[in-house]
């Protein structure tokens, strides 16, 4: 597994401890489908969370959240009628968080949560 995956998945790990820190709990993950992959499906109350993780080791190359533009953001909405489609779902109230990770393995990642962006 390259460098750059294996940061990925601990900073997916880490997002989906610090939801359910946060009492959202999280129903799946990795989700994938033709159209794309939602990183973490979650529920936040009767919300159902489709949450974005931007995981990187610096600052260097800009801010994960700079990471998530337009097009990501309505693509991160269809997957999400996708899940619950698949999922035989009606989930009136749904939202897309995007959560940054800053994790350079010298301590503890510094875990950032935006609600409803978008």
């Amino acid at each position: 597994m390259r460098a750059k995956d294996v940061l990925g998945r601990r900073g997916e790990d880490l997002a989906a401890g610090f939801l359910e820190d946060q009492g959202i709990r999280v129903v799946d993950r990795n989700w994938r489908c033709s159209a794309g992959e939602i990183d973490i499906v979650a529920l936040d109350g009767d919300a159902l969370v489709i949450a974005e993780v931007k995981t990187r080791r610096s600052l260097a190359f800009g801010h994960p959240f700079e990471a998530v533009g337009a097009e990501k953001l309505a693509r991160l909405h269809r997957l999400g009628s996708a899940w619950c489609r698949e999922h035989g779902l009606r989930m009136p109230l749904r939202r897309v968080d995007v959560i940054a990770v800053l994790d350079d393995g010298t301590g503890e990642a510094a875990i950032e949560h935006l609600k409803g962006v978008g």
